[in-house]
Protein backbone atom coordinates (compact mmCIF):
# COMPACT_ATOMS: atom_id res chain seq x y z
CA UNK A 1 0.00 0.00 0.00
CA UNK A 2 0.92 3.64 -0.27
CA UNK A 3 2.40 3.59 3.14
CA UNK A 4 5.75 5.20 2.64
CA UNK A 5 6.15 3.72 6.09
CA UNK A 6 9.14 2.12 5.09
CA UNK A 7 9.36 -0.78 7.31
CA UNK A 8 12.75 -2.28 8.03
CA UNK A 9 13.33 -5.65 6.47
CA UNK A 10 13.71 -9.33 7.20
CA UNK A 11 12.57 -9.16 10.78
CA UNK A 12 10.15 -10.94 13.04
CA UNK A 13 7.52 -9.32 15.21
CA UNK A 14 4.92 -11.31 17.08
CA UNK A 15 2.65 -10.17 19.88
CA UNK A 16 0.16 -12.53 21.38
CA UNK A 17 -2.74 -10.44 22.63
CA UNK A 18 -4.75 -7.28 22.21
CA UNK A 19 -3.54 -5.67 25.42
CA UNK A 20 -0.52 -4.35 23.59
CA UNK A 21 0.79 -1.08 24.98
CA UNK A 22 2.14 1.64 22.70
CA UNK A 23 5.90 1.37 22.22
CA UNK A 24 7.64 3.74 24.64
CA UNK A 25 4.38 5.59 25.29
CA UNK A 26 5.05 8.43 27.73
CA UNK A 27 3.63 7.48 31.12
CA UNK A 28 2.91 11.11 31.95
CA UNK A 29 0.61 11.61 28.95
CA UNK A 30 -2.61 9.73 28.38
CA UNK A 31 -4.12 9.10 24.97
CA UNK A 32 -6.75 11.74 25.71
CA UNK A 33 -4.08 14.33 26.56
CA UNK A 34 -2.18 13.44 23.40
CA UNK A 35 -5.32 13.94 21.31
CA UNK A 36 -5.78 17.35 22.91
CA UNK A 37 -2.34 18.25 21.57
CA UNK A 38 -3.41 16.97 18.14
CA UNK A 39 -6.46 19.23 18.26
CA UNK A 40 -4.22 22.25 18.92
CA UNK A 41 -1.95 21.34 16.03
CA UNK A 42 -4.92 20.87 13.73
CA UNK A 43 -6.45 24.21 14.71
CA UNK A 44 -3.10 25.87 14.03
CA UNK A 45 -3.25 24.42 10.51
CA UNK A 46 -6.65 25.95 9.90
CA UNK A 47 -8.76 22.84 10.38
CA UNK A 48 -12.17 23.77 11.73
CA UNK A 49 -13.29 22.97 15.24
CA UNK A 50 -16.47 21.44 13.81
CA UNK A 51 -14.44 18.89 11.87
CA UNK A 52 -12.33 18.08 14.92
CA UNK A 53 -15.44 17.57 17.05
CA UNK A 54 -16.91 15.26 14.43
CA UNK A 55 -13.73 13.26 13.88
CA UNK A 56 -12.07 13.14 17.30
CA UNK A 57 -14.82 13.20 19.92
CA UNK A 58 -14.97 10.05 22.06
CA UNK A 59 -12.04 8.58 20.14
CA UNK A 60 -10.26 5.68 21.83
CA UNK A 61 -7.03 3.79 21.29
CA UNK A 62 -7.32 0.71 19.08
CA UNK A 63 -5.04 -2.05 20.45
CA UNK A 64 -5.65 -4.20 17.35
CA UNK A 65 -3.90 -1.58 15.22
CA UNK A 66 -0.81 -1.78 17.42
CA UNK A 67 -0.83 -5.56 17.12
CA UNK A 68 -1.10 -5.35 13.33
CA UNK A 69 1.81 -2.90 13.30
CA UNK A 70 3.99 -5.36 15.23
CA UNK A 71 3.09 -8.40 13.11
CA UNK A 72 3.45 -7.16 9.55
CA UNK A 73 4.30 -9.92 7.09
CA UNK A 74 7.35 -7.93 6.02
CA UNK A 75 8.53 -8.41 9.62
CA UNK A 76 7.63 -12.08 10.10
CA UNK A 77 7.98 -14.00 6.82
CA UNK A 78 11.02 -14.98 4.82
CA UNK A 79 11.27 -14.39 1.08
CA UNK A 80 9.75 -17.65 -0.18
CA UNK A 81 6.85 -17.61 2.24
CA UNK A 82 6.11 -13.97 1.47
CA UNK A 83 6.39 -14.38 -2.30
CA UNK A 84 4.36 -17.59 -2.36
CA UNK A 85 1.44 -16.02 -0.53
CA UNK A 86 1.37 -12.95 -2.79
CA UNK A 87 2.22 -14.16 -6.26
CA UNK A 88 -0.51 -16.78 -6.12
CA UNK A 89 -2.59 -18.41 -8.85
CA UNK A 90 -5.48 -16.24 -7.73
CA UNK A 91 -3.55 -13.04 -8.28
CA UNK A 92 -2.11 -14.27 -11.56
CA UNK A 93 -5.46 -15.34 -12.99
CA UNK A 94 -7.37 -12.31 -11.78
CA UNK A 95 -4.56 -9.96 -12.78
CA UNK A 96 -4.63 -11.30 -16.34
CA UNK A 97 -8.39 -10.76 -16.42
CA UNK A 98 -8.08 -7.20 -15.09
CA UNK A 99 -5.46 -6.40 -17.73
CA UNK A 100 -7.91 -7.41 -20.45
CA UNK A 101 -10.93 -5.65 -18.94
CA UNK A 102 -9.11 -2.35 -18.36
CA UNK A 103 -6.70 -2.52 -21.28
CA UNK A 104 -7.77 0.77 -22.86
CA UNK A 105 -7.53 2.82 -19.65
CA UNK A 106 -4.25 1.21 -18.62
CA UNK A 107 -2.65 1.77 -22.02
CA UNK A 108 -3.75 5.40 -21.98
CA UNK A 109 -2.09 5.84 -18.59
CA UNK A 110 1.05 4.08 -19.81
CA UNK A 111 1.36 6.55 -22.67
CA UNK A 112 0.87 9.51 -20.34
CA UNK A 113 2.91 8.45 -17.30
CA UNK A 114 5.30 5.86 -18.71
CA UNK A 115 4.29 3.16 -16.21
CA UNK A 116 3.44 -0.22 -17.83
CA UNK A 117 -0.03 -1.64 -17.34
CA UNK A 118 1.26 -4.83 -15.71
CA UNK A 119 3.13 -2.78 -13.09
CA UNK A 120 0.01 -0.83 -12.08
CA UNK A 121 -2.07 -4.01 -11.96
CA UNK A 122 0.60 -5.75 -9.85
CA UNK A 123 0.41 -2.99 -7.25
CA UNK A 124 -3.37 -3.18 -7.34
CA UNK A 125 -3.24 -6.93 -6.81
CA UNK A 126 -0.84 -6.83 -3.89
CA UNK A 127 -2.53 -3.93 -2.16
CA UNK A 128 -6.18 -4.98 -2.15
CA UNK A 129 -6.59 -8.14 -4.24
CA UNK A 130 -7.82 -5.95 -7.09
CA UNK A 131 -10.16 -3.98 -4.87
CA UNK A 132 -11.81 -6.89 -3.07
CA UNK A 133 -10.55 -5.69 0.33
CA UNK A 134 -9.73 -2.05 0.96
CA UNK A 135 -9.89 -2.16 4.77
CA UNK A 136 -12.67 -1.91 7.33
CA UNK A 137 -11.05 0.08 10.14
CA UNK A 138 -11.72 3.73 10.94
CA UNK A 139 -8.97 5.77 9.32
CA UNK A 140 -9.12 8.45 12.00
CA UNK A 141 -8.92 5.97 14.88
CA UNK A 142 -6.12 3.95 13.27
CA UNK A 143 -3.96 7.00 12.60
CA UNK A 144 -4.68 8.46 16.04
CA UNK A 145 -3.52 5.18 17.61
CA UNK A 146 -0.34 5.02 15.55
CA UNK A 147 0.36 8.69 16.24
CA UNK A 148 0.20 8.04 19.97
CA UNK A 149 2.56 5.08 19.67
CA UNK A 150 6.13 6.38 19.64
CA UNK A 151 7.57 3.82 17.22
CA UNK A 152 6.86 6.10 14.25
CA UNK A 153 5.02 8.98 15.85
CA UNK A 154 6.18 11.82 13.58
CA UNK A 155 5.17 10.02 10.40
CA UNK A 156 1.71 9.02 11.59
CA UNK A 157 0.99 12.37 13.21
CA UNK A 158 1.65 13.98 9.83
CA UNK A 159 -0.74 11.49 8.22
CA UNK A 160 -3.44 12.09 10.85
CA UNK A 161 -3.30 15.85 10.36
CA UNK A 162 -3.42 15.40 6.58
CA UNK A 163 -6.49 13.17 6.93
CA UNK A 164 -8.23 15.72 9.15
CA UNK A 165 -7.55 18.38 6.53
CA UNK A 166 -9.02 16.16 3.78
CA UNK A 167 -12.11 15.65 5.94
CA UNK A 168 -12.34 19.38 6.59
CA UNK A 169 -12.19 20.03 2.83
CA UNK A 170 -14.96 17.53 2.18
CA UNK A 171 -12.73 15.21 0.17
CA UNK A 172 -12.87 12.29 2.60
CA UNK A 173 -15.79 11.47 4.93
CA UNK A 174 -15.04 11.49 8.65
CA UNK A 175 -16.15 7.86 8.93
CA UNK A 176 -13.99 6.64 6.00
CA UNK A 177 -12.52 3.18 6.49
CA UNK A 178 -9.22 1.73 5.33
CA UNK A 179 -6.25 -0.30 6.46
CA UNK A 180 -4.88 -0.51 9.99
CA UNK A 181 -2.03 1.80 8.86
CA UNK A 182 -4.37 4.52 7.60
CA UNK A 183 -4.14 3.73 3.89
CA UNK A 184 -7.25 4.01 1.74
CA UNK A 185 -8.81 2.91 -1.50
CA UNK A 186 -7.89 0.32 -4.13
CA UNK A 187 -4.19 1.17 -4.16
CA UNK A 188 -3.98 2.22 -0.52
CA UNK A 189 -2.97 5.86 -0.60
CA UNK A 190 -1.84 7.44 2.63
CA UNK A 191 -3.57 10.79 3.33
CA UNK A 192 -0.61 12.94 2.29
CA UNK A 193 -0.53 11.16 -1.05
CA UNK A 194 -4.23 11.66 -1.72
CA UNK A 195 -3.67 15.41 -1.74
CA UNK A 196 -0.31 15.36 -3.50
CA UNK A 197 -0.74 12.68 -6.18
CA UNK A 198 -4.41 11.79 -6.50
CA UNK A 199 -5.76 12.30 -10.04
CA UNK A 200 -9.34 13.13 -11.03
CA UNK A 201 -8.94 11.40 -14.40
CA UNK A 202 -12.59 11.62 -15.45
CA UNK A 203 -13.00 15.22 -14.28
CA UNK A 204 -16.00 14.51 -12.07
CA UNK A 205 -14.69 16.73 -9.29
CA UNK A 206 -13.32 14.08 -6.95
CA UNK A 207 -10.54 11.51 -6.71
CA UNK A 208 -12.42 8.22 -6.51
CA UNK A 209 -9.94 5.79 -5.01
CA UNK A 210 -12.58 3.29 -3.90
CA UNK A 211 -14.74 2.79 -6.99
CA UNK A 212 -13.40 4.76 -9.98
CA UNK A 213 -10.86 2.76 -11.99
CA UNK A 214 -9.88 5.74 -14.12
CA UNK A 215 -8.89 7.70 -11.02
CA UNK A 216 -7.33 4.64 -9.36
CA UNK A 217 -5.04 3.79 -12.28
CA UNK A 218 -4.11 7.39 -13.06
CA UNK A 219 -3.33 8.15 -9.42
CA UNK A 220 -1.12 5.05 -9.07
CA UNK A 221 0.75 5.78 -12.30
CA UNK A 222 1.14 9.45 -11.44
CA UNK A 223 2.57 8.62 -8.05
CA UNK A 224 5.05 6.13 -9.49
CA UNK A 225 6.19 8.63 -12.09
CA UNK A 226 6.67 11.32 -9.46
CA UNK A 227 8.70 9.08 -7.14
CA UNK A 228 11.15 8.03 -9.83
CA UNK A 229 9.75 5.52 -12.30
CA UNK A 230 11.73 5.70 -15.56
CA UNK A 231 9.86 5.06 -18.78
CA UNK A 232 11.01 2.04 -20.77
CA UNK A 233 13.17 0.49 -18.04
CA UNK A 234 12.73 -2.73 -16.08
CA UNK A 235 12.63 -2.99 -12.30
CA UNK A 236 15.22 -5.79 -12.24
CA UNK A 237 15.75 -9.47 -13.05
CA UNK A 238 16.74 -12.75 -11.48
CA UNK A 239 20.42 -13.63 -11.93
CA UNK A 240 22.94 -16.27 -10.93
CA UNK A 241 26.20 -15.65 -9.07
CA UNK A 242 29.43 -17.68 -8.87
CA UNK A 243 30.27 -19.72 -5.80
CA UNK A 244 33.33 -17.58 -5.02
CA UNK A 245 31.36 -14.33 -5.17
CA UNK A 246 32.07 -11.51 -2.69
CA UNK A 247 28.67 -11.45 -0.98
CA UNK A 248 29.46 -8.16 0.73
CA UNK A 249 28.67 -6.51 -2.62
CA UNK A 250 25.05 -7.65 -2.33
CA UNK A 251 23.29 -4.58 -0.97
CA UNK A 252 21.24 -1.70 -2.32
CA UNK A 253 23.96 0.85 -1.64
CA UNK A 254 26.48 -0.83 -3.96
CA UNK A 255 25.74 0.22 -7.54
CA UNK A 256 27.66 -1.06 -10.53
CA UNK A 257 26.95 -1.14 -14.24
CA UNK A 258 25.53 -4.32 -15.72
CA UNK A 259 28.86 -4.75 -17.51
CA UNK A 260 30.73 -4.52 -14.21
CA UNK A 261 28.49 -7.16 -12.67
CA UNK A 262 29.15 -9.35 -15.71
CA UNK A 263 32.90 -8.98 -15.09
CA UNK A 264 32.35 -10.14 -11.50
CA UNK A 265 30.77 -13.36 -12.71
CA UNK A 266 27.09 -12.45 -12.47
CA UNK A 267 24.99 -14.07 -15.21
CA UNK A 268 21.35 -14.43 -16.09
CA UNK A 269 19.30 -16.92 -14.11
CA UNK A 270 19.88 -19.36 -16.98
CA UNK A 271 23.66 -18.76 -16.70
CA UNK A 272 23.91 -16.79 -19.95
CA UNK A 273 25.82 -13.52 -20.35
CA UNK A 274 24.12 -10.36 -19.17
CA UNK A 275 23.19 -7.80 -21.84
CA UNK A 276 25.86 -5.25 -22.74
CA UNK A 277 24.72 -2.28 -20.68
CA UNK A 278 26.04 0.63 -18.64
CA UNK A 279 22.79 0.85 -16.66
CA UNK A 280 23.50 0.96 -12.92
CA UNK A 281 22.22 -1.90 -10.81
CA UNK A 282 22.42 -3.31 -7.29
CA UNK A 283 22.55 -6.98 -6.36
CA UNK A 284 20.33 -8.28 -3.57
CA UNK A 285 20.11 -11.70 -1.91
CA UNK A 286 16.78 -11.77 -0.01
CA UNK A 287 17.59 -15.13 1.61
CA UNK A 288 21.35 -14.92 1.76
CA UNK A 289 23.88 -16.70 -0.41
CA UNK A 290 21.80 -19.91 -0.59
CA UNK A 291 18.75 -18.14 -1.96
CA UNK A 292 17.81 -16.37 -5.20
CA UNK A 293 19.74 -13.36 -6.50
CA UNK A 294 18.38 -10.28 -8.25
CA UNK A 295 19.91 -7.36 -10.11
CA UNK A 296 17.74 -4.34 -9.35
CA UNK A 297 17.65 -1.11 -11.34
CA UNK A 298 16.48 2.38 -10.47
CA UNK A 299 12.82 1.48 -11.02
CA UNK A 300 13.18 -0.96 -8.12
CA UNK A 301 13.94 2.04 -5.92
CA UNK A 302 10.71 3.66 -7.14
CA UNK A 303 8.83 0.58 -5.94
CA UNK A 304 10.63 0.86 -2.60
CA UNK A 305 9.44 4.45 -2.29
CA UNK A 306 5.89 3.10 -2.51
CA UNK A 307 6.62 0.59 0.27
CA UNK A 308 10.12 0.36 1.70
CA UNK A 309 10.23 -3.41 1.99
CA UNK A 310 12.50 -5.49 -0.22
CA UNK A 311 10.09 -8.41 0.08
CA UNK A 312 7.18 -6.28 -1.09
CA UNK A 313 9.17 -4.70 -3.93
CA UNK A 314 10.39 -8.08 -5.20
CA UNK A 315 6.84 -9.41 -5.08
CA UNK A 316 5.53 -6.46 -7.10
CA UNK A 317 8.32 -6.93 -9.63
CA UNK A 318 7.82 -10.69 -9.95
CA UNK A 319 4.01 -10.46 -10.13
CA UNK A 320 4.28 -7.80 -12.84
CA UNK A 321 6.70 -9.98 -14.80
CA UNK A 322 4.38 -12.97 -14.57
CA UNK A 323 1.45 -10.83 -15.73
CA UNK A 324 3.61 -9.69 -18.64
CA UNK A 325 4.17 -13.31 -19.64
CA UNK A 326 7.49 -14.34 -18.12
CA UNK A 327 8.02 -17.64 -16.34
CA UNK A 328 8.49 -18.53 -12.70
CA UNK A 329 11.78 -17.94 -10.91
CA UNK A 330 14.61 -20.32 -11.73
CA UNK A 331 15.85 -20.54 -8.15
CA UNK A 332 14.25 -23.35 -6.16
CA UNK A 333 12.38 -22.48 -2.96
CA UNK A 334 14.18 -23.09 0.31
CA UNK A 335 12.21 -24.60 3.17
CA UNK A 336 13.25 -22.53 6.16
CA UNK A 337 11.26 -21.51 9.24
CA UNK A 338 10.49 -17.81 9.53
CA UNK A 339 11.85 -15.93 12.52
CA UNK A 340 9.55 -14.71 15.26
CA UNK A 341 10.16 -11.43 17.01
CA UNK A 342 11.59 -13.34 19.93
CA UNK A 343 14.00 -15.14 17.58
CA UNK A 344 15.29 -11.85 16.20
CA UNK A 345 15.62 -10.39 19.70
CA UNK A 346 17.67 -13.46 20.66
CA UNK A 347 19.93 -12.98 17.62
CA UNK A 348 20.45 -9.33 18.49
CA UNK A 349 21.12 -10.13 22.14
CA UNK A 350 23.67 -12.84 21.29
CA UNK A 351 25.46 -10.64 18.77
CA UNK A 352 25.67 -7.84 21.33
CA UNK A 353 27.12 -10.27 23.87
CA UNK A 354 29.77 -11.21 21.30
CA UNK A 355 30.62 -7.49 20.83
CA UNK A 356 28.88 -7.18 17.46
CA UNK A 357 26.72 -4.13 18.05
CA UNK A 358 23.08 -4.41 16.97
CA UNK A 359 21.86 -1.61 19.20
CA UNK A 360 19.02 -2.24 21.63
CA UNK A 361 17.35 -5.57 20.76
CA UNK A 362 13.94 -4.77 19.30
CA UNK A 363 13.07 -7.71 17.05
CA UNK A 364 13.62 -5.73 13.83
CA UNK A 365 16.58 -6.82 11.74
CA UNK A 366 17.44 -3.46 10.28
CA UNK A 367 20.74 -2.16 8.86
CA UNK A 368 22.54 -2.20 12.22
CA UNK A 369 21.61 -5.84 12.84
CA UNK A 370 22.65 -6.83 9.32
CA UNK A 371 25.97 -5.00 9.69
CA UNK A 372 26.59 -6.78 12.99
CA UNK A 373 25.74 -10.06 11.28
CA UNK A 374 28.33 -9.36 8.57
CA UNK A 375 30.96 -8.66 11.22
CA UNK A 376 30.10 -11.94 12.96
CA UNK A 377 30.26 -13.81 9.65
CA UNK A 378 33.62 -12.24 8.76
CA UNK A 379 35.21 -13.20 12.09
CA UNK A 380 33.89 -16.75 11.81
CA UNK A 381 34.89 -17.27 8.15
CA UNK A 382 31.28 -17.59 7.01
CA UNK A 383 29.78 -16.23 3.78
CA UNK A 384 29.39 -12.50 4.48
CA UNK A 385 25.87 -11.96 3.18
CA UNK A 386 24.37 -10.21 6.24
CA UNK A 387 21.30 -12.45 6.12
CA UNK A 388 19.45 -12.57 9.43
CA UNK A 389 17.71 -15.92 9.13
CA UNK A 390 17.15 -19.32 10.66
CA UNK A 391 20.71 -20.56 10.03
CA UNK A 392 22.18 -17.60 11.92
CA UNK A 393 19.77 -18.23 14.79
CA UNK A 394 20.93 -21.86 15.09
CA UNK A 395 24.59 -20.85 14.95
CA UNK A 396 24.17 -18.39 17.77
CA UNK A 397 22.16 -20.86 19.83
CA UNK A 398 24.95 -23.43 19.43
CA UNK A 399 27.51 -20.91 20.73
CA UNK A 400 25.58 -20.54 23.98
CA UNK A 401 25.48 -24.28 24.65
Amino acid sequence: MFRLIFCLLFSGWAYANDTLAPKNAPEAQSFEAFMTDIRHQALDQGISNATLEQALSALTLNPKVLKFDRTQAEFSQNFWRYLGSRVSEYRLNNGAEKLKIHQQTLQKNQQKYGVPAHIVVAFWGLETNYGTYTGDLSLVRSLATLSYDQRRRDFFTKQLLALLKLIDEGKIPADAKGSWAGAMGNVQFMPTNVAAYGIDADNDGEVGLWDNTQDIFASAANFLQKIGWHRGERWGCEVSIPTNFDYQLANLKTKKTVNEWQALGVRTAQHNNLPNSTLKASLILPMGYNGPAFLTYRNFHAILRWNHSILYALSVGHLSDRLAGTSQLVAKPITEPSLSREDTVLIQTKLNQLDFDTGKPDGISGPKTRNATRQYQRVNNLPIDGYVGYQLLQQLKDISK
